[in-house]
């Protein structure tokens, strides 16, 4: 709930489906506040915006956390004993396309990669020689082309009768030609990236107390976790794509570089905060959040994560991961239509549904 430090004349926008409907807070974990929620609010059954963003408690409910963010990469809370939250269902608020577009949207991203560790980012073919700046700037590629994936995904086809099913024209010129191999290219690189901090985080994870008042719930996610942080095949692939040692110490100067990339993802945070749609900053502000998790893992080795730092972390791995099963499946399409010949993207060849044996998917391969 933080206001906008760049454009602060700017509103939210003013579309129907960047409304906000406070929920009923009956919903929240107990165990996840300190005071009494029982006084009625209104409900938001029956909303049809399907961008609006459910909340599950009211904004002046807070919450003491037994730690603000100790993370170099997120920049300092101003009041760290006692920060307010906004509760947020994000399985009632799926990311999806909402109609926020246009100059205001493009200048978020625009301002992102022109902060100046981007400035002499090159577009390169291979990876054997790069730089600590370059690598960096793959991870931020690689969640922008997850959150595209997202909305091209789940789009509004027709605003009249409220149909919603993939665009295949925005995929394709977004992540499904060759001209745009790198983006695809950039988002399994984030996705191995953030899967090899939750595997080194494992044992952290495994002992979370997972409390949030519904036992059975608690319970299955005790087993997800067991199943994801104890996965032989995962252990085993991810030291072999990705090793961070090589990203953070193949430089003489990486600790100076490391200071500097802090500070440009701080100010990368501090721009989310300008979303005019308010799914889309809650959607955009969590992945950050979780790409933060990411390096405060791998760069500072430091396991001490904090309540949000988890939810955020799983929740961009699963984001990432349902982003490459997206570029799969929707190039598939893309091919038995007959729109490309042989794949795109980072995809050199593919299976169609009639079972036609088109090449290898090239889902991931070693990048260090």
């Amino acid at each position: 709930m933080c206001e906008c430090p760049f454009w602060p004349d700017d509103g939210m926008c003013s579309l129907k489906d960047c409304s906000v409907c406070e929920c009923d807070p009956k919903e929240l974990p107990r165990t996840w506040k300190d005071v009494d929620t029982t006084e009625e609010q209104q409900s938001c059954e029956g909303v049809q915006h399907e961008s609006d963003v459910d909340r599950a408690i009211q904004e002046d409910i807070k919450v003491k956390l037994e730690q603000t963010y100790r993370n170099p990469w997120m920049p300092e809370e101003k009041n760290s004993e006692e920060v307010e939250y906004t509760y947020v269902n994000l399985l009632r608020n799926p990311e999806r396309y909402t109609g926020y577009k246009g100059e205001h949207a493009n200048r978020i991203w625009k301002t992102i990669y022109e902060q100046k560790c981007f400035a002499d980012v090159k577009d390169v073919d291979g990876l054997a020689d790069e730089s600590t700046y370059r690598i960096f700037y793959r991870i931020i590629s690689g969640i922008h082309s997850s959150i595209s994936a997202h909305i091209v995904k789940d789009f509004l086809l027709d605003e009249a009768t409220r149909t919603w099913g993939p665009n295949l024209a925005m995929f394709q010129a977004r992540l499904g030609n060759p001209d745009v191999k790198d983006r695809v290219e950039n988002l399994y690189f984030a996705y191995l990236f953030v899967l090899r901090a939750v595997i080194k985080a494992g044992p952290v994870l495994k002992g979370v107390h997972y409390d949030t008042g519904y036992p059975k719930e608690d319970a299955h996610t005790r087993r997800l976790i067991d199943m994801l942080v104890d996965n032989q095949e995962l252990k085993n692939s991810c030291p072999a794509p990705f090793d961070e040692a090589v990203m953070w110490k193949s430089s003489p100067d990486f600790k100076s570089q490391k200071l500097e990339l802090q500070e440009c993802f701080r100010n990368m945070t501090r721009v989310m905060d300008c979303v005019g749609c308010e799914k889309c900053k809650v959607w955009g502000k969590l992945q950050f959040l979780g790409v933060a998790t990411s390096l405060k893992i791998l760069s500072e080795g430091d396991l001490s994560l904090e309540r949000n730092e988890v939810i955020a972390l799983i929740n961009l791995l699963e984001r990432l991961s349902a982003s490459v099963e997206t570029v799969r499946s929707l190039s598939l399409r893309l091919v038995d239509a007959g729109d490309v010949a042989d794949g795109m993207g980072a995809i050199s060849g593919l299976v169609g549904n009639d079972g036609k044996d088109r090449g290898p998917f090239l889902g991931y391969k070693s990048y260090m």
